[in-house]
């Protein structure tokens, strides 16, 4: 595994915020999304309902909570069971701290030229990063990331993946259940892959991401907004 040259740093200014917000249960380095046509800004953070593996940080009082019943293989699934988690998140960021070049691992190369291979790691100075992790507690993201959402022009239909292409701007697009994300995630190439009824990646339902230019996708799931707030 390769790290970003801002590895250190960035997981040194997230440690305060893992040791004083008891609803996060780590800190990653990874984003399962982060191909190169999917990324684009290299301070963006996300909170995530599902554990990104591949470079994280967890607190001592978590590791001795958690080490006890360890499991000997398919640790990151075992992560992402409800039953572990709990009602506790994750952080990642938008552009990975971390490349695997692994193409033979505990997974067996599983996905590795189609996900792990295009993998953008930041390779740039990244600076007023701990400003930006104060927007990570859990109110203030809940807020910030309802707010890009709401901004987020809505798209329907079964054809929206094709309207999306010609908007300029941040889109949303209503996925019904799980084999209709997979079927919206197909046609853009992203991760379809849910575990335990969490897509990878997702805060309250919604799966969001770059294509090809700064502008956002989000995937958002049938009680997201409500979850979010925007609907009542």
């Amino acid at each position: 595994m390769e790290i970003a040259p801002d590895f250190f740093e960035y997981f040194e200014a997230a440690a305060n915020l893992l040791d004083n917000d008891k609803t996060i249960l780590a800190v990653s380095s990874w984003n399962d999304n982060g191909q190169v046509q999917f990324v684009h800004d290299p301070r963006a953070l996300y909170r995530s309902d599902f554990f990104p593996g591949l470079g994280w940080m967890l607190t001592k009082s978590v590791w001795e909570e958690l080490s006890p019943k360890w499991p000997k293989a398919y640790w990151d699934d075992w992560m992402r069971l409800k039953e572990i988690h709990g009602d506790r998140q994750f952080i990642r960021p938008e552009v990975c701290r971390t490349y695997n070049f692994g193409e033979h691992g505990s997974s067996f190369g599983q996905f590795f030229n189609q996900y792990l291979k295009p993998i953008k790691m930041n390779d740039i100075d990244v600076s007023g990063l701990t400003f930006k992790l104060t927007r990570l507690e859990q109110d203030k993201f809940l807020k910030h990331f309802a707010k890009m959402v709401s901004d987020a022009k809505p798209v329907y239909g079964f054809d929206a993946v094709l309207k999306a292409y010609n908007i300029d701007g941040d889109v949303r697009i209503q996925y019904n259940d799980q084999a209709d994300f997979e079927r919206i995630a197909r046609q853009f190439g992203i991760f379809e892959e849910w575990k335990d009824g969490i897509p990878r990646t997702a805060y309250k339902g919604v799966v969001v991401f770059r294509y090809q230019t700064p502008r956002r996708i989000f995937l958002v799931g049938p009680d997201s907004l409500m979850e979010l707030g925007i609907e009542r």
